[in-house]
């Protein structure tokens, strides 16, 4: 190719070459500090990662300052989040305390966080993998809403993820890309940071193309960057064939043995393998042994032209992904040593790197240090004028009106997963505001969770439409599933990593597009452990989202253990950002989807998490509507206790009938004896720990929800509690007044079978009830 540049080309690639060493040094200077400077009380290593933020510098500098527009975003890779601060800070976004305190308390994250960091950041990432998924998951959100009028087509952004080549390793990825085959992925790049060293190894040789082939098979254009120009100016000469093939046969560990070691063992150990070919020796002497040691790591991920080249030639929709060969630890003393992945600079090499920049002592935080006035002036002019120091704040979506009375679905007897179903019907056939903004998606488990009736109603998303062969054949089904782009539920496959993935995807809608959706997913309720990661990773970062496991527990009699959840209440409680609701009654179902979709929209909401049931059940009477403020508390009594009562069964869902016997057999027995219905273990468990915590502190604070249900009974009161599922859900409830607990649950897997046997042999019917309470008296 022809490498002569024009001038102002040349003086853009020179300027982005500067910005580059800033952005090494900045990263480089920031993990030192928090790791050799800063007062460590504790004794133990701050850490950070040098070499993996110098493997990625110019990709990210070729992006941020070149390729990127406002309309694009871009999860950054966990390793490389010192880099993007350091983007950041050149703009103007970073505070400088926040750099000091660099995985301290209250300065930057480890990794890029949309709810701790106080810059810009698009995607939360940590959990390696799923930060990469996310971007496809979220272009497929774009098209829905553009499909849906929401967003002008002219305004699609690319969702860009920056990955380690490691990442690759990681299943969730190459699930997420059999999904996008399947939904006719656009707009998305993934720029790999082909080092090929991860934390304990370097790349298997013998991956060579494969990611090529498996990313082409399934629709991706593959742009492998592998030379920089000095390599290929050196390879057009005589002799340069030859060492391009050396290049390409060397393996990963031997390259980066020799990186390390330097310009002396590159020039001893190419003497010894090709200086026997026509015109090697020539080339080599060409070069001092630090522009040879230059020139063998002259790779496409560090040559800004290439990069540069390669971003600006992709000007369609096709999804991308770019190889860009990179050395780890470019630049810095760590390159190439195979444990350099934890490890970093000690002072002696981070004093001789701040020399070679000309950066005096006590200006090492200064964005230009060591530049002078002209050019620290000219660079950061470049950088105020770069497309994203322009790019607006997150939009404000608008709020999405909900009714104040969700419809209760009717029937003598019900469950709450075919409750859930109905209400949803119900919204969709009302044409409110909230119904056109419901998006509903799971993992191929759409009828048995009762998700098919709204997708009558309302139709699958396909951003073009699709003829039902089933419905043309005259064949009946209950299924009239019409494929559009008006449709309004996204048919995924069954992986609930990816489910989960969506769901956040989903979630961000409102500050990614402006505009909020109300995204509501499925999954059977044992396989929300599945998906836990991504589950946690949506929580994580603020993505606003319904999730519905249903059904639950034993009381999936017929299906067995694999199919029988035990500790997903605990994960409800667990898990930050969500809120976990269980009902046991249809009108339940209705007031607790109706808080959801409001709580979703509140600035300090989350998501939430309904747990339901395939166990119809026989519906009560209400007197009026005042158990709901409670319900939506975390519980309420079904039967109030006399004042002064020594005794309660508190149960929590589907067991609400075994609660009911029991309660009627005891209540001649035992006088005033209560019922209480917990309709939320987490938010009475989230009330008594704040309750603790502000007396700790020193705060005054109102009794807790839970305190006042239970102070309704006698100061030493026993308490049967009931699940189905893990018992240490309520058996806390005890410590709130000191209560004595006898917990029933399941705390082991289950068998097949049906209800009678089965809650027998897991003591969850009335008489396991009975026989509880009296064990509590007998103690007492």
């Amino acid at each position: 190719m022809d490498t002569a540049l024009p001038a102002d080309r040349a003086e853009h690639i020179a300027t982005l070459e500067q910005l580059e060493t800033r952005l090494r040094w900045l990263s480089s200077w920031m993990i030192h500090n928090a790791n050799h400077l800063r007062p460590k009380r504790d004794g133990l290593k701050v850490g950070g990662h040098q070499a993996s933020c110098a493997s990625m510098t110019a990709i990210m500098t070729a992006l941020y300052f070149h390729a990127l527009r406002p309309q694009d975003k871009v999860s950054v890779k966990p390793h490389a989040g010192p880099v993007l601060h350091a983007i950041h800070y050149l703009l103007g976004n970073q505070a400088l305390d926040r750099m000091q305190r660099f995985r301290g308390l209250g300065g930057v994250q480890s990794y890029p966080s949309r709810t701790k960091d106080a810059i810009p950041v698009d995607f939360s990432t940590g959990s390696v993998g799923l930060g990469v998924a996310v971007t496809a998951f979220s272009s497929l959100v774009q098209d829905y809403l553009i499909a849906h009028g929401r967003l002008p087509g002219a305004d699609a952004g690319r969702m860009i993820a920056l990955m380690g080549d490691a990442e690759l390793d990681e299943g969730n990825i190459y699930e997420c890309l059999i999904e996008g085959y399947k939904h006719e992925l656009r707009n998305c790049w993934w720029v790999v940071d082909y080092n090929r060293q991860s934390l304990d190894a370097t790349t298997a040789d013998r991956m060579f193309r494969r990611f090529d082939d498996i990313f082409e098979t399934c629709g991706w254009r593959v742009v492998t960057l592998k030379y920089g120009v000095r390599q290929r100016e050196a390879f057009a000469r005589p002799g340069g064939k030859a060492l391009e093939a050396w290049i390409d046969s060397c393996p990963n560990a031997e390259f980066a043995a020799l990186t390390y070691q330097g310009g002396a063992a590159w020039r001893t150990r190419l003497i010894a393998d090709i200086g026997d070919k026509p015109g090697v020796a020539a080339l080599l002497d060409g070069f001092d042994d630090a522009a040879l040691a230059g020139l063998m790591t002259n790779l496409g991920g560090h040559c800004i032209a290439t990069l540069i080249d390669a971003f600006d030639a992709v000007t369609d929709d096709r999804p991308t992904l770019f190889i860009a060969y990179t050395v780890k630890g470019q630049g810095l003393p760590l390159a190439g040593h195979k444990d350099n992945h934890s490890g970093m600079m000690n002072p002696a090499q981070m004093e001789a790197f701040r020399a070679s920049l000309g950066i005096a002592e006590g200006e090492e935080w200064a964005p230009w240090g060591g530049l002078g006035n002209n050019a620290a002036a000219r660079l950061q002019a470049f950088v105020e004028a770069s497309p994203l120091a322009s790019k607006p704040g997150e939009p404000v979506a608008d709020v999405v009106p909900v009714p104040d009375r969700l419809p209760v679905p009717e029937g003598a007897e019900q469950s709450t997963q075919a409750a859930f179903g109905r209400v949803l019907l119900d919204l969709a056939k009302s044409g409110a505001p909230l119904a056109d903004r419901i998006v509903t998606t799971a993992p191929d488990v759409t009828q048995t969770t009762n998700l098919g009736a709204f997708v009558n109603q309302r139709g699958l998303f396909r951003r073009h439409a699709r003829a039902d062969t089933f419905h043309d054949a005259r064949i009946p089904s209950a299924q009239k599933w019409a494929q559009h782009a008006a449709g309004q539920h996204i048919e995924l496959g069954i992986a609930e990593t990816n489910f989960f993935i969506l769901l956040a995807s989903l979630g961000l809608a409102a500050p990614h597009f402006g505009t909020r959706l109300i995204p509501v997913g499925t999954v059977y309720d044992p396989f929300i452990a599945r998906g836990l990661d991504a589950l946690n990773y949506g929580c994580y970062q603020d993505a606003r989202f319904l999730l519905v496991g249903t059904p639950s527990g034993i009381t999936l009699a017929g299906e067995g253990g694999a199919h029988q959840s035990i500790n997903t209440p605990l994960i409800g409680m667990g898990q930050a950002g969500l809120t976990y609701f269980e009902p046991a009654y249809a009108d339940e179902v209705a007031v607790m989807m109706r808080y959801a979709c409001d709580h979703l929209q509140r600035a300090d909401g989350g998501s939430v998490y309904l747990r339901l049931s395939t166990r119809a059940i026989a519906q009560i009477d209400r007197a009026d509507a005042g158990w709901e403020a409670d319900a939506l508390k975390g519980g309420y009594w079904l039967r109030p206790p006399a004042p002064g009562a020594e005794a309660a069964i508190v149960f929590t869902g589907a067991v609400v009938p075994e609660a009911l016997a029991a309660w009627e057999q005891l209540a001649d027995d035992i006088p005033g004896i209560g019922l209480l219905n917990v309709t939320s273990p987490d938010l009475l468990h989230r009330g008594w720990s704040a309750r603790r915590a502000a007396r700790w502190a020193g705060e005054t604070a109102p009794p807790c929800h839970a305190e006042v249900l239970l102070s309704a009974l006698a100061p030493g009161a026993g308490l049967v509690t009931m699940i189905d599922g893990a018992p240490a859900a309520l058996s806390w409830l005890g410590g709130v007044l000191g209560q004595r607990v006898s917990p029933l649950g399941t705390d082991r897997f289950g068998q097949t079978g049906d209800l009678p046997d089965l809650y027998r042999a897991y003591r969850l019917d009335a008489d396991a009830v009975i026989e509880a309470t009296a064990e509590l008296f007998l103690a007492h």
